[in-house]
């Protein structure tokens, strides 16, 4: 016979608690699967979202390199650097956690950053800065955010890998190895209730045939 529980014994009390036990576990294997289904959804999802945000930032970078170029061809490096020295750093970044399915993932506080001249505090002048300038400082500013957004998106993809994982492992191990040995088990239970049975039967049988003869 197929592994069982051990230490049961063959009484109406266990084959109760056995139908009972196999029910909850049905159920929750029912469940797991379909936060396992969901889960995948969610992850492909954000795949898809991280793979657009990777695509965006590869052109927004390129752009924003054009743009500084050219602003160093109008204004000289040393000026373009001296600008760039006076821009402020970001702020502290914020990780603001979010469940989905039951699962912790990061929301990064989003980053506003103004432009050029907004940093530094100076009026725009055609002699002092080329508004090619202010473009690439812009550009560089929605490429943060983008790295931001990609760093976020992977991530949540991390932590909802790993939670798959265990799902799938706990999945598999109520369909292959909790839920099997329940129902063996209470086929063993039956089968030893049926044989208990017979048993008796067979005992009453010989009791009352020793019985008829005497009489």
């Amino acid at each position: 016979m197929a592994e069982i529980i051990e230490n049961i014994h063959p009484t109406r009390m266990e084959l109760l608690g056995m139908k009972k036990k196999i029910k909850t576990a049905e159920k929750g294997h029912r469940l797991l699967k379909e936060k396992r289904d969901a889960l995948i959804m969610k992850f492909f999802e954000i795949i898809d979202k991280a793979r657009s945000v990777r695509s965006k930032l590869i052109d927004t970078i390129g752009h924003s390199y054009e743009n500084l170029i050219k602003a160093e061809s109008i204004m000289g490096p040393s000026n373009v650097e001296s600008i760039a020295e006076s821009i402020p750093g970001i702020s502290e970044l914020k990780l603001k956690p979010e469940n989905i399915i039951g699962v912790s993932i990061p929301r990064l506080e989003s980053v506003e950053m103004g432009g050029i001249r907004e940093s530094i505090g100076v009026e725009y002048s055609p002699m002092t800065t080329s508004s090619v300038l202010d473009e690439a400082a812009n550009d560089f500013g929605e490429v943060l955010q983008q790295i931001i957004q990609l760093v976020e998106k992977e991530e949540q993809v991390r932590r909802l890998s790993g939670e798959i994982k265990k799902t799938k492992r706990r999945v598999n191990a109520l369909e292959y190895i909790m839920i099997p040995r329940l129902k063996n088990t209470k086929k063993y239970i039956q089968m030893r209730l049926e044989e208990i049975e017979r048993e008796n039967f067979f005992r009453l049988k010989v009791v009352k045939r020793k019985r008829t003869i005497k009489c």
